[in-house]
């Protein structure tokens, strides 16, 4: 294989890739000047680049001043190349995507000489390149260590000699860049949609009845506790030595994790058999809670019948719905909306997070009649199953572009 090219190209192009060392071709803007209508202020992240600073995501501390009107800052223009000397091995380095504009004059800042802007901005913010700055920064305190522009000329970067390459190549990944952005977006507002909905769904605080509800339901919702309507069991001690490589899976506290449940090979632990154990076997549906450590109120899951056959071991709590009493999507429901607020108010003096089985039956609710909990509980899942979707398409092109960077880049 030739070490001059990549494993993937554009079938068009076919020369050796030269080194370049970023001094050939990056140049240094040094421009200062305060706000005006043509260079309004702007903000950098070291996730996103050049935004808004009306963006949520914004890093507010470059916006902490009484006088930023006065305030002399650094002006950048489109396709400029900036980065942060202190977050730059973290990743804070991009193309100025968004236009003319000023930030804090602590970003340093390049215009591309004789190469294309759009592959620079995907090039330099490789897994590889961002690797081999800690051969430059400087500084001997970890968290002050820094790159300095001169330093930061002195790297190389391997470049296409053909320019229309450069820019097949950034183009690729800018389209591949707003894919990721739609559906992200996409994702974010089904979350906010469930976040509106969970409260507009469910009785407010002193409240009998919600703001929106399914025609046909008018009926007050009744008090109860959690443990009311589910069957709720603590785990098994399973003794760790003798947990097997092959068998079923053992559900930990460790694999309960924020609205999932994590079995993958490191964290999964396995039972050669249920014999004798059959009352600790989970089923399609089942909730579970983790009972200890820092995220209780926040770690919990439902099971998967994909997840099947599976054990319960001790400090994890299985609830699992009484059909004639409650709807498991609702009861689920309920623990997303209101659970975390119900520990924070009751388990704040203990040192170490601890739950008990009392604390969760304890829990209070407002539930309405069996159909009506069914239909919220039916509608919610549909919209877990969308926002799961979403999700999972932006997973496959978040690892997409993972994977062409390594490939499309020497």
């Amino acid at each position: 294989m030739n070490d001059k090219l990549p494993s993937i190209r554009f079938k068009e192009f076919t020369d050796d890739w030269e080194q370049r060392k970023l001094d050939e071709i990056l140049i240094q803007r040094v421009e200062h000047q305060t706000i005006s209508d043509d260079a309004p202020l702007l903000a950098f992240s070291y996730a996103e680049g050049v935004i808004n600073p009306e963006d949520k995501k914004t890093n507010k501390r470059d916006f902490i001043m009484t006088d930023k009107f006065s305030k002399i800052f650094s002006r950048t223009e489109f396709n400029d190349i900036i980065y942060n000397p202190a977050n730059v091995i973290h990743g804070a380095i991009h193309r100025n995507k968004l236009g003319t504009g000023v930030v804090s004059p602590i970003y340093k800042i390049f215009i591309c000489n004789g190469v294309s802007p759009k592959y620079m901005g995907e090039r330099l913010h490789t897994e590889k390149f961002i690797q081999e700055i800690t051969k430059y920064i400087e500084g001997t305190v970890i968290k002050l260590r820094t790159l300095s522009p001169e330093k930061f000329l002195e790297m190389m970067v391997e470049v296409p000699n053909s320019y229309e390459e450069q820019e097949k190549i950034g183009e690729y990944f800018e389209k591949l860049d707003q894919l990721i952005t739609l559906h992200q977006r996409k994702y974010d507002q089904l979350l906010n949609i469930k976040k509106s909905m969970l409260e507009k769904m469910f009785p407010k605080n002193g409240k009998k009845a919600p703001e929106i509800r399914f025609d046909g339901f008018t009926d007050d919702w009744e008090q109860r506790k959690f443990g009311d309507g589910m069957d709720l069991l603590t785990g098994y001690p399973f003794e760790s030595e003798k947990f097997s490589d092959n068998g079923i899976n053992l559900i930990r506290g460790m694999n309960v994790k924020r609205g999932y449940l994590d079995l993958s090979n490191s964290l999964c632990m396995k039972w050669k058999s249920s014999e004798g154990l059959e009352k600790y076997l989970l089923e399609n549906e089942d909730i579970l809670i983790q009972m200890d450590g820092a995220l209780i109120g926040k770690s919990y899951a439902k099971i998967k019948e994909t997840q099947l056959p599976a054990l319960l071991v001790q400090r994890v709590t299985r609830a699992r719905a009484i059909p004639e009493k409650s709807n498991s999507d609702f009861m689920y429901q309920t623990i997303q909306r209101d659970f975390l607020k119900y520990i924070i108010l009751n388990k704040t003096d203990s040192a170490v997070p601890h739950l008990s089985l009392n604390d969760i039956r304890e829990f209070p609710i407002r539930v309405p009649n069996l159909e009506e909990q069914k239909k919220i509980g039916e509608y919610f899942s549909n919209l877990d199953n969308l926002i799961t979707l979403h999700q999972r398409k932006l997973e496959k092109l978040q690892n997409l572009k993972i994977s062409m960077l390594k490939q499309m880049f020497l």
